[in-house]
């Protein structure tokens, strides 16, 4: 390696967001492990938290454990190549950029390996300075395509408040509370029974705020123990605890400027609590093991499917974080609640399941739906959305019916064969009651228990029922339906 002059350090290289602060990770593989090292330090004086391996084995092995932002490896190694090295890192991690260091005798080598796939190449001897500018614009690089991943990402999964489906009375006034909410950076509580989508809620508070562009990190503080959460939560620093061998970043300097959002938050540990109470009163995060504080800026949104007000007084929750944390509070009813959004929210599941497996399906059958109206929903809009992927995954013959129903809801494994009978719907007769009766109360029946279905909502019951629209009307004013 020359000795060029060395510039004077620049700042700390970060992915993928400015605001996120997360360290570049660059791996050095060369099996000359003087020149990897020297490799290394002159990134690792930069900012970059890198990590040194003296053979192609080692690099391959050091892949398959860990993930990479950007990899420098020799092209010409005694045991795995670099061009296995490239293979590796892009089958790992296709964003990873991978840089190729070669001699003299070896530059159509590396040009294959630019085919292949690699950022750019380096030939010996090495230039400290031009080795520090393509790692930069390799990071840059890496950071530039996880915004757009993330973005694309974003607008599949629809995250604004489109993606919060419902036309009942309840989620209209819950959708418009929320684009009340939004735009503010207030703290917001979400309560709800498990499954109702508390996250999606969440998610789209977050892309209707002018925090949109930064990034969203959500976090489940039932899943971890105390330990563990506020590693998670505040990071740590390298020697905090015996499996902590180096320094990392914990979610809340991770979503600074951005959002994040606490699942269960009512599951957290008291210490937790107490710690997570300093930081929205100081602004300021402090690492497990350190004792230098970092300034965030982080939206906090925090849900539960617990009775807070129950905990607190049970000494389990604290009194000032709960309010801390309530500064507004929306309360997601359960499907049970606002049934009316049952038939949309199934059209909803058919079409975003049908496009992800590919399959072709033209509805579902009035018998299906009605199984599904009678159904009390125990896991809520998670456990529908569940049974509709199911259906469809299963289904053979492009309509959606009681035999392609997931046995919670179908224990006695009915086919759609008599599907009338087990309907089991409140007012509608099972098919022995309907036999030698006339086709004209037949027919009211089946029109009467569809509007119950849909709520009223004349529109999809003309869908469900196959029917044009004005014909329903005339129905209903023939059998003087409310």
């Amino acid at each position: 390696m020359t000795g060029s002059r060395e510039s004077p350090p620049s700042p700390v290289p970060v992915l993928p967001d400015a605001g996120t602060q997360k360290l570049v990770r660059v791996l050095v593989v060369d099996n000359d492990i003087v020149h990897a090292r020297t490799m290394g330090e002159g990134l690792s004086r930069l900012g970059y938290q890198c990590s040194i391996v003296g053979s192609g084995t080692e690099g391959a092995r050091k892949i398959e454990q860990e993930s990479f932002d950007v990899v420098v490896t020799d092209l010409m190694m005694n045991d795995i190549g670099g061009l296995e090295i490239l293979s590796r890192a892009k089958a790992a991690s296709p964003e990873t950029e991978v840089i190729v260091v070669t001699g003299h005798g070896t530059v159509p080598s590396a040009v294959a390996a630019m085919q292949q796939g690699a950022f750019t190449y380096l030939q010996k001897p090495l230039d400290l300075s031009h080795l520090r500018t393509a790692v930069d614009r390799a990071s840059e690089g890496v950071r530039l395509k996880r915004q757009n991943l993330e973005l694309h990402q974003r607008l599949d999964e629809k995250f604004g408040f489109e993606g919060v489906v419902g036309s009942s009375p309840q989620m209209l006034a819950l959708i418009e509370r929320l684009k009340r909410i939004a735009p503010t950076d207030a703290t917001l509580l979400i309560q709800g029974e498990t499954g109702t989508g508390k996250e999606l809620v969440a998610q789209a508070v977050h892309q209707n705020s002018p925090r949109k562009n930064k990034t969203f990190v959500a976090l489940n503080c039932a899943a971890l123990s105390e330990n563990i959460l506020e590693s998670e939560l505040f990071g740590h620093v390298r020697g905090a605890f015996t499996d902590a061998s180096s320094d990392r970043v914990g979610k809340f300097e991770y979503a600074n400027g951005g959002t994040l959002f606490l699942d269960e938050v009512g599951d957290m540990p008291m210490a937790t609590q107490i710690k997570l109470l300093r930081v929205l009163e100081s602004g300021e995060i402090t690492r497990v093991g350190s004792n230098t504080p970092v300034r965030v800026n982080v939206r906090i949104l925090s849900a539960t499917n617990r009775n807070l007000e129950e905990a607190i007084a049970a000494g389990a929750f604290r009194s000032d974080l709960y309010h801390r944390l309530k500064v507004v509070t929306i309360a997601i009813p359960s499907l049970r609640e606002r049934s009316a959004d049952l038939p949309l929210l199934i059209e909803h599941f058919i079409r975003l399941f049908s496009k992800r497996h590919g399959k072709s399906i033209k509805g579902m059958s009035l018998p299906a739906r009605m199984k599904l109206a009678a159904y009390a929903w125990p896991g809520n809009v998670r456990q529908l959305r569940n049974v509709i992927e199911s259906m469809v995954v299963v289904d053979c013959d492009e309509t959606l019916d009681v035999d392609d129903l997931p046995l919670e809801l179908d224990p006695a494994g009915a086919t759609a064969a008599a599907p009338v009978e087990q309907a089991g719907v409140a007012g509608l007769p099972g098919l022995a009651g309907l036999v030698g009766r006339p086709l004209e109360e037949i027919e009211r029946l089946f029109i009467a228990e569809t509007l119950k279905v849909t709520g009223g909502n004349r529109e999809q019951a003309a869908e469900m029922l196959g029917i044009g629209e004005r014909t329903l009307y005339r129905k209903i004013k023939e059998f003087q339906l409310s």
